[in-house]
């Protein structure tokens, strides 16, 4: 007689999940980042969607290595990524708990209601005036910063300096 299996709760993997870092910056969590959609049982499979970051992201075969692996670790054997780019991942996807993460670790989170939202005209106003927008530095708090280069250390942050401490930051930028 071979022992009846039991499959992990919903819940119980959304926890997994929360403890794989994002392997670019890895004081947030996947789930924290926003990128993981959906959890669910298609039969005795457990299926995971992911939606990348944006569609050229170096690190998206090594973020689904990562879920993989540590959904085998506990124990999953039938398991399904699934990569779902519609609609787009957005910043705004970000939980507060990976922002004040990303502010800890000295990364400046993106500004609330500057990422996409689908209306190109209200975009475009937003991007153009990208420059003007007041980031905090993570470090000291200030809004007396300057933005050295539109491309910081990955693709999707920028390189900031602040003129209080003299500190150099990223900033995520809003996507």
């Amino acid at each position: 007689m071979s022992a009846v299996r039991t499959l992990p709760a919903i819940e119980e993997v959304w926890s997994w999940l929360a403890e794989v870092p994002d392997p670019e910056i890895p004081v947030i969590s996947l789930v924290d980042l926003g990128i993981i959609r959906d959890v669910a049982y298609e039969g005795e499979t457990l299926v995971v969607t992911v939606t990348p970051t944006y569609s050229g992201c170096p690190a998206t075969s090594i973020i689904n290595l990562d879920i993989e692996q540590a959904l085998r670790d506990h124990g999953v054997e039938a398991l399904r990524l699934e990569r779902r780019i519609s609609p787009p991942w957005t910043t705004d996807w970000i939980s507060a708990e990976g922002r004040e993460k990303l502010r800890a670790y000295g990364i400046a989170p993106p500004i609330d209601g500057t990422a996409a939202d689908g209306r190109l005209i209200q975009r475009a106003r937003r991007l153009a005036g990208a420059a003007d927008l007041s980031i905090a530095c993570p470090r000291c708090g200030s809004t007396r910063t300057e933005r050295v280069s539109q491309f910081g250390s990955t693709p999707c942050k920028a390189s900031y300096r602040c003129a209080e401490c003299l500190e150099p930051f990223d900033y995520f930028k809003c996507i």
